[in-house]
């Protein structure tokens, strides 16, 4: 608007400063010459002074309007990369301090419900998915979400979210063969990191444990035991569904116990407390102690299974490290 209000100021003044030697043509012509500095020449004569300054303050408003409509262009047509650039850089500065965090690649249904889950348990999580919608949509849901978008495939992307520093990895998309290359690239940049797929297909679920997942979980299978434990165990169920929904976030947790741990009576360790209850321990040979009796002794490696909710975990990790000291 700035523009042509200048074209229509000027096209008058060299109008009436050229009188009868002058055409509207002319005139228009020497102010599009004179807005854009090009100077071909003065197409309508400049005799005065007052002529000449009303020329330069034409030439240099011109230069100024042009300048200003070129910028918001650019910026119009560059400001969605340059803001998805600075987000995105942002974005890895803070994943980048995180250390024992999971990443879940594929943030669909199933990655919805699983970042949900490590939320509310209070574990720091980093998404990566394809359609970047998926995380815009949820932003609300997942406050400050620490997200990628791009192929969880792709080296460089779980490298920018930082596997090497990572506790676990949830390979989660809809496609078998997607998951399938998810997990061949993160056990080759991490071969420590505890991998959990998704398995569409029955079928690849033991392509995907050869090619390294630890666990493979297929929907329709799990559906199928938990539909049968509703109708056999319909309170067991129930109870462990009022853990998920509770909002005190009382989860059946595990703990490991740290390599220079002493052993250790259960009676005399505090494993009962308002935030945790003991409920079975996991020797380092793999045999279980459930309801575990105040003569039997906890080893280093072995794992401490609790009820509990997610300060009562961090009470129980600081008073086994308490112990040590």
């Amino acid at each position: 608007m700035v523009v042509l209000a200048l074209v229509g100021v000027g096209t008058v003044g060299f109008f009436q400063i050229g009188g009868d030697d002058a055409t509207w043509s002319d005139s228009l012509y020497m102010t599009l010459i004179t807005i854009s500095t090009v100077g071909y020449g003065e197409i309508v004569p400049l005799h005065g002074i007052e002529d000449r300054l009303f020329a330069g303050l034409i030439a240099i408003s011109g230069l100024g309007a042009l300048t200003f409509l070129f910028t918001t262009l650019s910026v119009f047509f560059l400001e969605k990369d340059l803001d998805y650039s600075l987000r995105r850089r942002r974005m890895e500065k803070r994943i980048q301090k995180l250390r024992q965090h999971f990443v879940i690649c594929g943030f669909g249904r199933v990655g919805r419900s699983v970042g949900r889950e490590l939320q509310n348990t209070g574990r720091h999580f980093v998404a990566i998915d394809i359609e970047e919608q998926r995380f815009e949509e949820n932003l609300e849901k997942y406050p400050g979400l620490l997200y990628l978008q791009g192929d969880a495939s792709d080296d460089d992307l779980l490298d920018a979210a930082d596997i090497e520093d990572a506790r676990g990895l949830f390979a989660v998309t809809g496609d078998d063969s997607r998951n399938l290359m998810i997990i061949i690239t993160a056990r080759q940049l991490n071969p420590g990191l505890r991998i959990v797929a998704r398995a569409q297909e029955l079928r690849n679920v033991e392509k995907m444990r050869k090619a390294g997942a630890d666990a493979v979980i297929s929907p329709d299978f799990t559906g199928g035991i938990r539909l049968a434990s509703a109708m056999v165990r319909p309170h067991v169920v129930g109870f462990l569904d009022e853990m998920v929904r509770s909002d005190k976030n009382v989860r059946i947790e595990e703990v490991p116990v740290p390599a220079s741990f002493p052993p250790t009576r259960v009676g005399d360790l505090r494993l009962r407390s308002p935030d945790y209850i003991l409920l079975a321990v996991r020797e380092e040979d793999g045999a279980w102690i459930f309801n575990p009796k105040v003569d039997e002794l906890i080893f280093a490696g072995s794992t401490i299974i609790a009820l509990a909710n997610p300060s009562g975990r961090a009470q129980l990790k600081a008073h086994l490290i308490e112990k040590m000291s």
